[in-house]
């Protein structure tokens, strides 16, 4: 079908604009928010695509004992899209259990972390917009 798609955009004159998973940098970053451990993210939009309301399209790597420290959001709002693995995500002062096909969205002003509490990887899609 991808294929099929890709030919016939192609013979329509449209652009198409994709990313190969291969072509994609994977960024170690340690402690997080003051978080214990390190992340790998992988920007899935590169900046100039990104817009001027995004500020992360990112899928994030937090290997078994790894987190993101508790942060808060001013003037911009952030979602987590869990693709695998199981952990537990602090909304404010609440802690709830995640795992793979979870959403959580943090608003305008409050804060968020997520800490990776299983035996497996946590992957998920991390989107930060501006207000």
């Amino acid at each position: 079908v991808f294929i099929t798609f890709c030919a016939l955009s192609e013979a329509k004159g449209m652009a198409i604009k994709m990313i190969n998973n291969e072509k994609r940098e994977i960024i170690r970053q340690d402690n997080v928010n003051g978080g214990n451990g390190y992340i790998l993210k992988e920007n899935l939009l590169a900046p100039e695509y990104l817009g001027e309301h995004c500020k992360l399209f990112s899928k994030i790597t937090l290997k078994p004992g790894c987190e993101i420290g508790y942060h808060e959001h001013h003037e911009e709002t952030e979602t987590y899209y869990f693709l695998s693995g199981k952990g537990i995500y602090q909304d404010n002062k609440d802690e709830i259990p995640v795992k793979a096909g979870d959403v959580t969205f943090c608003e305008d002003g409050s804060g968020h972390g997520v800490r990776n509490t299983g035996t497996e990887d946590i992957e998920f899609v991390a989107l930060i917009l501006k207000k």
